[in-house]
């Protein structure tokens, strides 16, 4: 049996007017009546089973309870942005929605992570960039085959080079995060990054790598309800004559625009589908939270 290429996630519309989506994450290990068939199959997100959203479910419970006791603070602690009108964004709600999505969403909380950026040579926290910068967070492998991961890249490159022509490249920083660390070690990161255009020389991009594959993914699932899992090509729609890859992945393509409150702006998923972010909207929506 094969799967469908993991990228491919598209929006439409269900009989009863809700909103559906092509599934492209894999099911857990727990849901073996569903099988692989629903990674393929045009399913409502609201009738997804409660399990397969345990990656929010499991993250914002955690920080619900931490926020109950006084661990960590919540959203409605923090004072508001200038201008706003009591919001913590700067723009206002996204006009189109996808269902009810496991990563963090407009006017969410960047939940708090830290790892390695082996260019530097320095552990770079999320935290470090409250009150100082904004950022665009994403996900991505050197190896990705279909070109979503290089889209991604392309996106924030174009921001990076808006940002400094626009002479605020120093209020912004980029950070991408491999989930590939057993092939993306420090020379190949420095590599894809010339490759790609990042200016590494600005200081303000930075490739994250993961220590193991298994600490990424704990990172991804436990910190953002994200989901990725090792694939044989072989066995993925329209993958199969890759044969130089041992191993490919499923996962979600998504930017994360975030303001230096530490606050989501928007949750860009999907991106090389026709209505997926362009660079200029990125840029413009970047620009913005920015100046706002």
């Amino acid at each position: 049996m094969t799967v469908t290429p993991s990228h491919a996630l598209t929006a439409g519309q269900n009989p009863d007017g809700g909103a559906v989506t092509n599934l492209i994450l894999e099911l857990p290990s727990v849901l073996p009546e569903y099988g692989a068939d629903l990674l393929t199959q045009q399913t409502a997100d609201s009738a997804l089973p409660t399990e397969f959203r345990r990656g929010r479910m499991d993250r914002r419970t955690y920080l619900a309870s931490l926020s109950a006791t006084g661990a960590v603070a919540v959203a409605g602690c923090l004072e508001s942005l200038p201008g706003t009108g009591g919001s913590q964004t700067v723009l206002g709600p996204p006009e189109k929605t996808r269902g009810d999505p496991v990563y963090p969403t407009h006017g969410e909380e960047l939940p708090s992570f830290s790892l390695p950026d082996p260019i530097a040579g320095e552990e770079i926290a999320s935290e470090q960039f409250e009150g100082e910068r904004s950022l665009l967070v994403t996900f991505f492998y050197t190896s990705c085959p279909d070109g979503v991961c290089p889209a991604l890249m392309l996106r924030l490159r174009r921001a990076q080079e808006e940002a400094a022509a626009g002479g605020y490249g120093d209020d912004v920083a980029f950070l991408s995060m491999t989930f590939d660390p057993e092939r993306d070690t420090a020379d190949v990161l420095r590599s894809y990054a010339d490759e790609r255009g990042a200016d590494l020389e600005a200081g303000n991009w930075h490739f994250l790598r993961p220590e193991t594959y298994e600490e990424g993914t704990e990172v991804l699932e436990e910190k953002f309800g994200l989901v990725v899992e090792r694939v044989d090509p072989e066995n993925v729609e329209g993958h199969e004559n890759h044969g130089s890859l041992e191993y490919m992945f499923s996962h979600i393509s998504l930017i994360l625009l975030v303001n230096e409150r530490g606050i989501v702006e928007r949750a860009y998923q999907n991106v090389t589908a026709p209505s997926g972010v362009q660079p200029s909207e990125l840029v413009s929506d970047l620009e913005t939270v920015v100046n706002g």
